[in-house]
This record gives C-alpha cells, sequence and structure tokens, in this order.
C-alpha cells in the first residue's frame, strides 16, 4: 500500500486535483492487490493441500487452476456488469466475492470444497482484473495513463509479495503438523481483511466520468472530470468523449466486428494470451516446488519466493516510472526477447547433472524482472485503451477470456509438463512464446502511449490497417 502511494503520487505531481486522483487510483487499485493475493496464496499452500487430501498431481493442478476457471467466468460478466451497472457497483459486487471465498476456502474440509471456493475466487479476480485497470484509465489523465493503470499491476504484485511473506511467515513459526492442519486455512483466511477494506472504500470514490456520458449524466461527469484536469481541459475531454460515443454506438455485436475494431480486438486477444505464455504464472504458482528442484531447503524455497515478490514490487514501481517516456510498445518487444534468453538458460539449467541453486534463482529473479518491466502491466494498460467508451467493458471481457483461458492452460499442465518432459523442455517451450510475442509486438500491435482514449479509436476507426500497426 505504501508503494502504491509514493508512486502514484509521484504520477499525479503537481496536477489539478493530483491529491484527490492519488486516492482514487490507489482505493481502485485494491483490487488487483486482491487479484495478487488470491493468486500467490496457492504456492504456499500447495504442498499442504497435497498432503493433507491425498491429492494427484493432476488434481493439485486442477485446485491451483480453479481459480482461473471462475476468473474466465468473471471477466465474461465483469464487462456485462461494467457497462450496465457502472465501473463502481461492479467493483463492489468484485469486493464481496473476494470476502466470501476467502472464508470458504479457509474453512474448506475436502477437496471439492476447496475447488469451490477458488473457482468463486476467480470470479472476484477475473471482475477485478478487468474492472480496475478499466476505471483507472478512463479517469486518469492521458499523459500520465499509463504509469497509472500501472499502479493497478503494482498493486497485484504487493499483493503477491505480501501472500508470499504471510505464507514463509506461518511456515517458519508453526510446526510442520500444525502447518499441514491448519496453516495452510490461515494463508487463505487472511486475504477477508484487505477484502473488507477493498468493499468499504470503494464507497468513497466516483463513477467513472466516461461510464456516466453514456447514461447521459453528462454534469455529473463534467463534476468528476474538473475535480483531477484542469477547467479548459475537462471540457474539451466532456466533448471529445460525447463525439466518441455519437462516433460509436452502444451496438456490441455490430460494432466489435467492424474493420478497425475487429484488429483491435484480435491483437487485445493475442496480446492477453501472450502474458500468459511468458511463463510467469507457472513460476509464481510454483515457485517454492521449482526452488525445491534445484536444492533449496523447504523453508528456503518459501524465503526465496520472497524475494521474487520484493522483485516484482520493485521493478512494477520502475515500469510506472517509464512507461509513459519509453512508450508501450518497446518495452514489450525488448522484455520479450530477454524473458525468452533467460528461459532458454533456465531450461539448460535444469538439464545439468548437478543442478547449480544460484543459477537457477538469478534466472528466476532476471525473468521476473523483464516481466514486471513490460508485460505484466504493459498488457493491461494497452487493453484498456485500445476500445471504444461504449463498448469497451465488453470488448475487454473477450480479451481478458482470453487471458485467463490460457492461465488456465498454464496452471492445469505446467506441473503435468514439468513431470513428463522435465524442466528444460517445458522452460524452451515457454521461451518460443516468448520470442513469437515479441516479433508480433514489434510489427502488428500499437503505440497507444500519450494519446487520449478517444485519439486511439479515432486511429482505430480512420487508419487504415497497414499504418495501425507501424
Amino acid at each position: 500500500m505504501t508503494e502504491t502511494s509514493a508512486a502514484v503520487s509521484d504520477a499525479a505531481d503537481s496536477k489539478p486535483g493530483a491529491g484527490y486522483i492519488t486516492v482514487v487510483v490507489i482505493i481502485a487499485s485494491l483490487g488487483g492487490l486482491l487479484f495478487g493475493y488470491d493468486t500467490g496464496v496457492i504456492s504456499g499452500a500447495n504442498g499442504f493441500l497435497q498432503t493433507e487430501f491425498h491429492m494427484s498431481t493432476a488434481m493439485t493442478g486442477l485446485v491451483s487452476s480453479s481459480i482461473d476457471l471462475g476468473a474466465m467466468l468473471g471477466v465474461l460478466i465483469a464487462g456485462l456488469l461494467g457497462d450496465k451497472l457502472g465501473r463502481k457497483k461492479a467493483l463492489l459486487i468484485a469486493g464481496l466475492t473476494f470476502i466470501l471465498c476467502s472464508m470458504l476456502t479457509a474453512f474448506a474440509n475436502g477437496v471439492w470444497v476447496l475447488v469451490i471456493g477458488r473457482f468463486c475466487g476467480g470470479i472476484g479476480i477475473g471482475l477485478a482484473s478487468l474492472l480496475s485497470p478499466l476505471y483507472i484509465a478512463e479517469i486518469a489523465p492521458a499523459k500520465i495513463r499509463g504509469r497509472l493503470v500501472a499502479s493497478n499491476q503494482l498493486a497485484i504484485v504487493s499483493g503477491i509479495f505480501i501472500v508470499y511473506f504471510v505464507n514463509a511467515a506461518i511456515v517458519s513459526t508453526h510446526t510442520a503438523a500444525w502447518n499441514q492442519t491448519t496453516g495452510w486455512r490461515w494463508m487463505f483466511g487472511m486475504g477477508i481483511i484487505p477484502g473488507l477494506i477493498f468493499f468499504f472504500l470503494l464507497f468513497f470514490v466516483p463513477e467513472s466520468p466516461r461510464y456516466l456520458v453514456t447514461r447521459g449524466n453528462e454534469q455529473g461527469a463534467l463534476s468528476i472530470l474538473n475535480r483531477v484536469r484542469d477547467r479548459k481541459s475537462a471540457q474539451t475531454e466532456l466533448q471529445d468523449i460525447r463525439a466518441s460515443i455519437q462516433e460509436v454506438p452502444d451496438s456490441f455485436w455490430k460494432e466489435v466486428f467492424s474493420p478497425g475494431i475487429r484488429k483491435a480486438l484480435f491483437i487485445g486477444v493475442l496480446l492477453a494470451v501472450f502474458q500468459q505464455f511468458t511463463g510467469t504464472n507457472a513460476v509464481g504458482y510454483y515457485a517454492p516446488m521449482i526452488f525445491k528442484a534445484a536444492g533449496a531447503g523447504a523453508n528456503a524455497s518459501f524465503y526465496d519466493t520472497v524475494i521474487v515478490g520484493a522483485i516484482k514490487v520493485v521493478f512494477v514501481i520502475v515500469l510506472m516510472l517509464i512507461v509513459d517516456r519509453i512508450g508501450r510498445k518497446r518495452l514489450l518487444v525488448w522484455n520479450g526477447w530477454f524473458m525468452a534468453l533467460f528461459l532458454v538458460v533456465l531450461g539448460i539449467a535444469f538439464a545439468m547433472p548437478h543442478m547449480l541453486t544460484w543459477l537457477v534463482l538469478a534466472l528466476v529473479f532476471l525473468h521476473t524482472i523483464a516481466y514486471e518491466l513490460s508485460w505484466g502491466g504493459g498488457v493491461w494498460i494497452v487493453l484498456s485503451e485500445i476500445y471504444p467508451t461504449s463498448i469497451r467493458g465488453r470488448a475487454m471481457s473477450i480479451a481478458s477470456f482470453a487471458l485467463w483461458f490460457a492461465t488456465y492452460l498454464v496452471a492445469q499442465f505446467f506441473p503435468i509438463l514439468l513431470k513428463a518432459i522435465g524442466g528444460t523442455w517445458t522452460f524452451w517451450i515457454f521461451a518460443v512464446f516468448c520470442i513469437v510475442m515479441a516479433v508480433f509486438m514489434q510489427r502488428v500491435a500499437p503505440e497507444t502511449s500519450k494519446k487520449t482514449m478517444e485519439r486511439i479509436q479515432a486511429d482505430w476507426l480512420h487508419q487504415s490497417d497497414a499504418s495501425i500497426g507501424k
């Protein structure tokens, strides 16, 4: 929370309404923190759950990936809820879902109760993963929109770091027997606290001004814009929003498959899928297992995982500071190549007769840095920017559904792949995907940095297909 506040405050600097937008963005980003917590908690609980419930490798994959199945459903309804009820009300539903699922998983008395609890938690994650960056993008000034949307990624990795720390603290301060029966319950149950904080703080944030315009409440939208812009900019932006909505009416299936928007949807879906095939969630879900395989002890593997969480926090802050200066496209291309390199070497490390623990740690850390400087937050920034206001929520739902389906595939099949073909070939497969996505980003995807959301929409509608990718 402290890191988020500092980074967002720096981003907003002395602009009109800087303090107000800082507070609003911090609260909205808490959805990302819950996303990170619920995603990362399984890394500490997996080993205990396997023994407690006598789970096979396939069942372990199902428990881990059930949250992704829920997220797939969550993102499908998130866009509809966000477009029909408003971004704020939909986020309130997400907060309530997080609270209920934490309680259910903490008190699970069997594998299928655990799976159901994780699935319900995934619905909350799906809602928050789409709505938090969308809301922030719609309220943020264009010049600093990238870093403000990236604050959601900072909250995600902060949630992952917090849960890694919580897991390590629980494991190291209690006996193995207690952790086996009770410790993992506390890991899940602690998620209730940030869920409650998020839910109640949401009552103090405004609705998205762009959503209000779609519902004919221009006066309410202008009032909010006046709090985060100077009055002249607020009036100009209101006119641009009104014009963009008239240009792309709220006719989803007709407009989403029009030539320009169809290409935007195609690019968004592929970027979403590629984000998961970087291998980051495979490392995140099973980090303790990877470190144990590399020779680290049980407790040492948990502490190494905490370091991964800390690295994520630090380098998302770096992303926030550079994303609006360097641009989304260059960061995603460069770091796609870097991740491919690190995964290739990681595969070689797993093929060595005597695995070097320090080398595995270094490569996991370097891969994490490259991911957080690019595809971690960068994809969510682009997805929140490239669609027209009137259909943004539902278009993001399609791309986000693809993202969570890819996440499910990785979580379900990574442990199976790791056991069947070994670490070397598993990590090399991810390396190939990193190469493909770097080339795709370079040749096809547009740069969206420093453009208003209405200008990005105009580019899709009026530029030729050949010029958009340049």
